[in-house]
């Protein structure tokens, strides 16, 4: 990943219709000389504001921070990594447990947990295990919108990869392969995988910021059935990693194992992003990249009332989906308030200064 003027924003976790998906392990790399410092508390004990400390300190020393966000909050940060001294820091509590695999030579805890009152926590037990009960249930239940919401749109994308011709769709990446990923560094290109876009309490958010932070060039594939970018973002991706390119391959959160939905190759400043009805990225794009020229018009033709259908009511069930989300956010507020009162903060403080200071050292090392 190359130098940018900002920070850059991401997701590594989403409520998908498969449950919650984490790919915290992308957080670090263990065996490339990393650092993981892996935050440990409850809500509201100052996890996500100990993270943003670190993110201000690496500000105008680092040139390479990602911003991983919270799905389920979207305002709130879930971790920082710093890729110029090879760090990251991170929330290590439910639903993205981190549990140290090698202890003090990659991970290194920050228990805030030292901090609380454990009594007065035990004394408001009752409350504090209905909330999480409630919590559960809202995202249990946003799960299942988000299931069938993936169901109707898989059918529509069944549909449209019958009338869509495969071998145009890679004949055509192959050409814009040829063209702009000559010159590869050689070797297997490294894959870093994220979410750009997921379905929050705030409803659908996508970074296209972060887009026209890592991009001068992006190709927008205008693709509201969802088959041709699938196969054609695919094919860019085998092709930018065979030729040796480092790539960032951001995946569907309704889909999120299967279906690439924009994928950028940083050290060439070039994005694809797909353009459909659950997200319009606000870029100007350098090219764009219709679908309805390897598809079949007949064959959307006569299942022009299906299709709407789907788009309708998948529309309806993410929407309720999102619904659910804010309303398990109101939720953890409540549960916040119990945890912040049993906070000592000046020991919080301290163990966010301590933090600071291994940061500093770090900083330090690498002569920044």
């Amino acid at each position: 990943m190359n130098h940018t003027a900002e920070p850059l924003h991401f997701f590594l976790g989403a409520n998908t219709p498969q449950g919650f998906v984490s790919r915290f392990d992308q957080l670090a790399d263990p065996a490339g000389g990393w650092r993981e410092f892996v935050i440990k508390g409850g809500p509201g004990t100052g996890k996500s504001t100990l993270m943003k400390r670190v993110a201000a300190a690496a500000e105008g020393r680092c040139e390479q921070i990602e911003l991983i966000h919270c799905s389920s909050d979207a305002d709130s940060l879930d971790g920082v990594i710093l890729h110029d001294v090879k760090t990251s820091i991170a929330d290590g509590t439910s639903p993205h447990v981190i549990e140290p695999k090698y202890p003090g030579a990659f991970e290194q805890v920050v228990d805030l947990s030292s901090c609380w009152d454990e009594h007065a926590l035990f004394e408001s037990r009752e409350a504090i295990m209905a909330l999480a009960a409630k919590i559960s249930r809202c995202h249990e239940h946003c799960c299942r919108f988000l299931g069938a919401a993936g169901s109707l749109l898989s059918d529509t994308y069944r549909i449209a990869l019958e009338g869509t011709s495969v071998s145009k769709v890679v004949k055509a990446a192959r050409r814009i392969a040829l063209s702009e990923f000559k010159g590869g560094p050689g070797g297997q290109g490294r894959e870093s995988v994220r979410f750009l876009s997921c379905v929050t309490n705030k409803g659908p958010v996508l970074f296209d910021g972060t887009a026209k932070a890592l991009c001068d060039r992006i190709y927008l594939v205008d693709d509201v059935y969802g088959a041709a970018s699938r196969l054609f973002l695919s094919a860019l991706r085998s092709q930018a990693l065979e030729a040796g390119w480092d790539v960032i391959t951001c995946y569907c959160p309704l889909s999120p194992f299967e279906k690439i939905e924009h994928l950028f190759v940083p050290a060439l400043r070039l994005g694809f992003m797909t353009a459909n009805d659950n997200h319009l990225p606000d870029i100007e794009p350098y090219k764009i990249v219709r679908s309805r020229r390897f598809t079949d018009a007949e064959q959307i033709r006569a299942h022009r009332k299906r299709i709407t259908f789907n788009r309708k009511a998948s529309a309806q069930m993410l929407e309720q989906a999102a619904r659910l989300l804010a309303e398990a956010k109101t939720l953890h507020d409540q549960l916040e308030g119990y945890y912040t009162g049993a906070m000592d903060f000046a020991a919080v403080d301290a163990v966010g200064e301590r933090t600071l200071q291994k940061y500093e050292h770090i900083f330090q090392s690498y002569g920044l």
